[in-house]
């Protein structure tokens, strides 16, 4: 007879690893329209004042993409269309990504919705969005008198 060591802690991590994956599986399937194709890749960076998003969405142009941006989320969705109406016809193999997309970025601070910009080229979406007045930093002058100390924007 063989003796194995029993080493619970490996058993637990390797079943957190499985119930994660189930969860995201679950998150998936639960988030995304059925019609829903493929989702363009993300980039989000934190400046100053503002943050970046950045999403590659190649061979789309830009009539056929749908932004919306809230305080706190960025929706973007659209379709790649194929460049031949019978896609199947002489057709050895493809990986190019055709039909409808969209992806919803949560952002991790709010932003003046009203005032993004955004700039498409070379299949490369760049959104700018600046930071929600109340987030930006604020420069608190301390005076040594008895006055109330004063803020002033920056």
């Amino acid at each position: 007879m063989r003796v194995v060591r029993w080493q619970p802690f490996s058993n637990m991590e390797s079943l957190r690893r499985q119930m994660d994956q189930m969860f995201d599986e679950l998150l998936e399937i639960n988030h995304q329209p059925a019609n829903i194709n493929w989702t363009p890749a993300i980039e989000l960076k934190d400046e100053e004042n503002q943050v970046i998003l950045r999403a590659e969405i190649p061979g789309v142009e830009a009539k056929d993409l749908n932004i919306e941006v809230t305080r706190e989320a960025v929706s973007i969705s659209g379709e790649h269309h194929s460049e031949t109406k019978t896609e199947n016809k002489g057709l050895y193999h493809s990986e190019l990504r055709y039909g409808k997309f969209q992806r919803i970025v949560q952002l991790p601070v709010h932003v003046e919705n009203e005032q993004a910009k955004a700039e498409f080229k070379n299949g490369i979406l760049t959104l700018t969005l600046p930071k929600a007045e109340e987030l930006r930093r604020k420069v608190f002058k301390v005076n040594l008198t008895d006055e109330q100390p004063q803020i002033s924007g920056s």
